[in-house]
């Protein structure tokens, strides 16, 4: 069982200073295209974060979660749920078919279906425990292909086979664009294909960014160093 990991007073104000900013830029945005805040859940990446920062997220009260990894948030987040009601938690790296069962069973959201076998394995792991996830389909928008998703032009089978077919909790789509591209032509793209399959979820956005992907449309966006600070290793935050 982990220890409990009490935040130094420095660790646990800058994280809730770094909480509230991002709240505030996400409300202003919205205010600027006149949606509704309430519309938008900030995802607080965890990735590679001691936990003692997240730990101050969530004394600060903050519940929504992302992580990239299986094995990372299964030994984190076990303890910190037991101690921390209300969390919810987002699975928004590339999921390998063997992490499936560990997948259904910590996380609530699932953001990265990218591939018939892994929606197939996903529908019988949930119906085998009893655990539905809600899910999002990752779109690979950049067309990169050392980065997970599907492609756009597959997009539109793909989401009817999930919904159709295969029968999961389907509510969005979800998108990493290039790094050195615009993002606003990605996120662009990834509302017009889930517009144009009735699709209301939009997880895009992350520390450089999120208030463009608001701007176009998010309902999830995704923020790691913005609120943490830096971390060990690179992707999505």
């Amino acid at each position: 069982m982990a220890h409990m990991v009490t935040p130094s007073v420095a660790t646990a104000w800058t994280v809730a200073d770094n909480l509230a900013a991002v709240s505030r830029r996400i409300a202003t945005e919205a205010h600027r295209i006149d949606r509704s805040v309430d519309d938008i859940t900030l995802v607080a990446v965890g990735k590679s974060q001691p936990v003692e920062r997240v730990e101050a997220a969530l004394q600060a009260g903050h519940r929504v979660f992302g992580e990239n990894r299986v094995q990372e948030a299964a030994g984190k987040w076990p303890d910190l749920r037991r101690r921390h009601d209300g969390v919810e938690l987002h699975l928004i790296g590339p999921l390998q078919t063997n992490k499936i069962r560990d997948a259904v069973r910590l996380f609530d959201v699932i953001q990265t279906v990218d591939r018939p076998r892994l929606a197939d394995g996903l529908r019988r792991e949930m119906d085998r425990s009893g655990r539905e996830c809600t899910c999002f389909i990752q779109v690979n928008t950049g067309e990169e292909p050392q980065k997970a998703g599907v492609l756009p032009q597959e997009a539109d089978a793909f989401i009817t086979r999930c919904r159709a077919d295969v029968g999961l909790t389907l509510v969005g789509l979800m998108c990493i664009p290039p790094a050195d591209e615009e993002p606003a032509l990605h996120f662009a793209l990834l509302r017009g294909i889930a517009e144009r399959n009735g699709l209301s979820g939009l997880s895009m956005g992350m520390s450089g960014d999120f208030e463009t992907a608001v701007a176009f449309g998010a309902t999830h966006v995704r923020v790691g160093s913005a609120i943490f600070g830096e971390r060990a290793g690179t992707g999505p935050g």
